[in-house]
């Protein structure tokens, strides 16, 4: 198995979701700007990497899959390339900062925060307590919190935001967020900091945890954000990079 190997599955996941994605009218249809409406169809590559993952904690077969890709990916490798702490957010500095630049997205700065901080606030606390409980040793024996991936799942998470966001805008807009994704759960590997079920499972978790986001944002408009008197809201987002674990504050003033 070689790293080219290992970067076709990665491209591959991204390639599946949008042929699944940019069919007829969309395998999610818009209920109207702000959110979109549920379809069980938009489950399956997020499940399926999901289970990916779940499957591999236990399964031999697959662990030595892991083995073999750390040892191909890791070979001979000088120097570690940290631009995985960065890129994990890129696709969601993307939406803002083209809005910046006039390339207006699906939804306002408010409404785009609040789903982008609700995304966040799942993804975090599910990455965290699995963390917690599976306490997986990191391929570079650095602490037992390697399943799944915190870096990769924000990532995905951002890279389903900007999709969101922009494929009605332009594809290649859209699509952008997926490769930089996918390009973070590789150097997560490159790194020696991940498994590749750890990666695949931070990649589920991050797809379809925006994906709720999306598909609750609605009645959390409708139920939650419906005063129209001035006042301030906030939002904690936590988050976990592997060894720290924090909060993010989101701050509304209407």
């Amino acid at each position: 198995m070689k790293t080219k190997h290992l970067m076709l599955l990665l491209f591959l996941c991204v390639n599946t979701v949008f042929s699944q994605e940019i069919t007829k009218t969309d395998s999610i249809f818009h209920i109207n700007k702000k959110g979109v409406k549920f379809d069980y169809k938009a489950l399956i590559i997020p499940s399926a990497l999901l289970a990916y993952g779940i499957i591999g904690i236990e399964s031999d077969g697959l662990k030595g899959f892991n083995a073999n890709i750390r040892e191909e990916v890791t070979e001979d490798i000088d120097d570690k390339f940290t631009i995985d702490d960065f890129s994990q957010y890129a696709p969601a500095a993307a939406v803002y900062g083209l809005n910046l630049f006039g390339v207006e997205g699906k939804n306002n700065f408010k409404d785009r925060t609040i789903i982008l901080g609700t995304s966040y606030l799942l993804m975090g606390t599910w990455v965290t307590v699995m963390k917690k409980t599976t306490s997986i040793e990191r391929p570079d024996k650095s602490g037992f919190n390697s399943f799944p991936s915190g870096h990769t799942a924000t990532a995905f998470a951002s890279a389903e935001f900007l999709w969101q966001e922009y494929k009605d805008v332009s594809f290649w807009y859209g699509i952008s967020g997926y490769f930089v994704a996918a390009g973070t759960g590789f150097f997560r590997i490159y790194n020696d900091k991940h498994w590749l079920t750890d990666v695949a499972m931070g990649a589920g978790i991050g797809i379809l945890t925006t994906k709720i986001a999306y598909w609750v944002f609605p009645l959390m408009d409708k139920y939650i954000f419906t005063s129209k008197e001035n006042r301030t809201t906030a939002m904690a987002a936590p988050f976990y990079n592997g060894k720290q674990l924090g909060a993010g504050i989101l701050l509304n003033f209407n």
